[in-house]
C-alpha cells in the first residue's frame, strides 16, 4: 500500500475485548516508544466492533474510531490487528486486508491452525507479512524462537502446557485434593475459565496450539485435525493422588515429535493428561501459567514459561508483532514466509510411544498377577513395576499398580482390552500416560 516517506503506518483493529481493549491502551499510551521501534508513527485509524455506540471508559481511544464497518475499514490500513477470533468472518477479512497490501497481525490460533497453509498463501501471492506470536502461550515469546531463532537447529521435540485454564484445576487439584467439578467452578469464580469451559477443559485450544508448534517446529503442515486430543473431564482426585504416590503430578500436555515410522521419519503431535515427574521443569509449572520446553539437536533443552493468557500478557505479544510487521514496510522486504517444506508424515496415536500408569480392581488370590502379566507380554508391553495397594473394604479383592516401560499406545489399548477380559480383573480402574522420564 503506498504512503508518503515517514508518514504514519496506518493500523486497524478487529476486535476489542478484553485483548483488543489492551491493544488499543498500549498503542495510544505507548506511542512515542513504538514510533521509535518501528521507525515510523502507528495511528490507530479504526477499531471494528459490533456495537460501535457502546460506551469503553477503559479505551482511550476516541469513540469517532469504532465502525462495525470492517470490510471497509481493512481497505484503509497499513497493518491490521485482528483479535476476534473464530474461523469466519476472521479469514474472510484477514484476506481481503492481504489483498489490499496490509501485512497481519493475528492471536487466532483456531483460524492458523485449520487454515493457516491459505493465510500463508495469500500472504506470499500479496508480499506482506503473517505473524501470530499471540496465537500460542500468550505473552512467551515461543513462536519466533521457533520459527528463527533456531531454525538453522533440528528440534526433536516440543512438549509444553499451553492451556492455563486447565492447569489451574490439574494444579488445584494437586495443591488441595479437591474433585474436578469444584475446582473448575473456583477456576470461573476468579476468571480463569469461560462460563463455558469446553474448548479448554476438552483440550481443543491446546490442541489448536500444539498444531501451530509443531507445524513450526517440524515445517510440516499440522492441522487441528491431525492432533490426537483428550482433555481432563476424566482426571479425579484419585488420579492426582496416584501420581503424588509417584512423586508426579498430572498436567495436560501438547506433545509434538519426530519419530521414526517404517523407517522413515514422521511427525505425532498429541495433546493428553500426563503424569510428570515432579523433577520435570515442567511439574513446577502452577496455576494458569504456561510453559513450552523444546528439545533440540545443537541447543539442547529450551524453556519458555510465562503467563499463557490475558488482556496485558497477549497485547505484549501483538505488540511486539506489530512492530516487527512495522519495520518491514519501513525497511522494505518481508519476513519469514511458511516452511512446510519437510512434508513429514504424520502418524496416527497408536505409533506413539509411552509410558503407562495403570489401576487394576482384582482378585486377590494366587495366579492372578500371572495372568496380568501374560496380558502385557501378549502385546509386548513390558512392565516396568507392580505394587498393591491396600485392599479395599471388600474381602478377596485387591488394586493393582501397574507402570510400563515406552510402548506403543496402540498396544497398551490392546492390553487394556485383554485385562479388562479377564475374569480375575474387575475393573481397569484408570490409565494415564507418563512422560517426562
Amino acid at each position: 500500500m503506498a504512503h508518503e516517506p515517514g508518514a504514519p503506518l496506518r493500523v486497524a483493529l478487529l476486535g476489542c475485548g478484553v485483548v483488543g481493549s489492551a491493544v488499543a491502551r498500549m498503542l495510544v499510551t505507548h506511542a512515542d516508544d513504538l514510533a521509535a521501534r518501528a521507525g515510523r508513527p502507528l495511528e490507530l485509524v479504526g477499531v471494528a466492533v459490533r456495537r460501535p455506540q457502546r460506551p469503553r471508559p477503559d479505551v482511550p481511544v476516541d469513540p469517532a474510531l469504532f465502525t462495525d464497518d470492517a470490510e471497509g475499514l481493512v481497505a484503509r490500513a497499513d497493518i491490521v490487528v485482528e483479535v476476534i477470533g473464530g474461523i469466519d468472518p476472521a479469514r474472510d477479512l484477514i484476506l481481503r486486508a492481504m489483498e489490499n497490501g496490509a501485512s497481519v497481525v493475528s492471536a487466532n490460533k483456531a483460524l492458523l491452525a485449520e487454515d493457516g497453509p491459505t493465510l500463508y498463501a495469500a500472504a506470499a501471492e500479496h508480499g506482506v507479512d503473517l505473524y501470530y506470536e499471540a496465537a500460542v502461550a500468550g505473552a512467551i515469546p515461543i513462536l519466533r524462537p521457533i520459527r528463527e531463532s533456531l531454525t538453522g537447529d533440528h528440534i526433536r521435540r516440543v512438549i509444553g502446557i499451553v492451556n492455563g485454564t486447565t492447569n489451574f484445576v490439574l494444579d488445584k487439584m494437586d495443591v488441595s485434593g479437591a474433585g474436578f467439578a469444584e475446582t473448575v467452578e473456583q477456576a470461573q469464580a476468579l476468571g480463569y475459565a469461560e462460563a463455558d469451559p469446553t474448548a479448554d477443559i476438552e483440550g481443543y485450544d491446546a490442541a489448536a496450539k500444539a498444531a501451530i508448534l509443531a507445524s513450526l517446529a517440524f515445517h510440516t503442515r499440522v492441522a487441528s485435525g491431525d492432533v490426537h486430543r483428550e482433555g481432563i473431564t476424566e482426571v479425579t482426585a484419585a488420579d492426582i493422588r496416584a501420581a503424588a504416590d509417584m512423586d508426579a503430578v498430572v498436567k495436560l500436555l501438547a506433545i509434538c515429535e519426530r519419530v521414526e515410522s517404517d523407517g522413515v521419519d514422521a511427525v505425532s503431535v498429541r495433546v493428553h493428561p500426563a503424569m510428570i515427574p515432579r523433577s520435570h521443569p515442567l511439574a513446577s509449572v502452577r496455576e494458569a501459567f504456561n510453559a513450552v520446553f523444546v528439545e533440540a539437536d545443537a541447543a539442547g533443552e529450551l524453556m519458555f514459561y510465562g503467563r499463557g493468557a490475558g488482556g496485558e500478557p497477549t497485547a505484549s505479544a501483538v505488540l511486539g508483532d506489530v512492530v516487527a510487521v512495522a519495520r518491514h514496510q519501513v525497511a522494505g522486504g518481508r519476513g519469514p514466509g511458511e516452511s512446510a517444506y519437510a512434508d513429514l508424515p504424520i502418524v496416527d496415536m497408536g505409533r506413539a510411544v509411552t509410558r503407562y500408569h495403570l489401576s487394576l480392581d482384582v482378585a486377590d488370590r494366587p495366579g492372578v498377577l500371572a495372568q496380568v502379566a501374560a496380558a502385557f507380554a501378549e502385546h509386548g508391553v513390558s512392565i516396568e513395576a507392580v505394587r498393591q495397594q491396600a485392599a479395599p473394604e471388600e474381602d478377596g479383592r485387591a488394586r493393582l499398580i501397574v507402570v510400563t516401560h515406552r510402548a506403543p499406545d496402540a498396544a497398551l489399548s490392546a492390553t487394556v482390552d485383554s485385562l479388562a477380559a479377564l475374569d480375575a480383573v474387575d475393573d481397569v480402574a484408570a490409565v494415564m500416560r507418563v512422560e517426562g522420564a
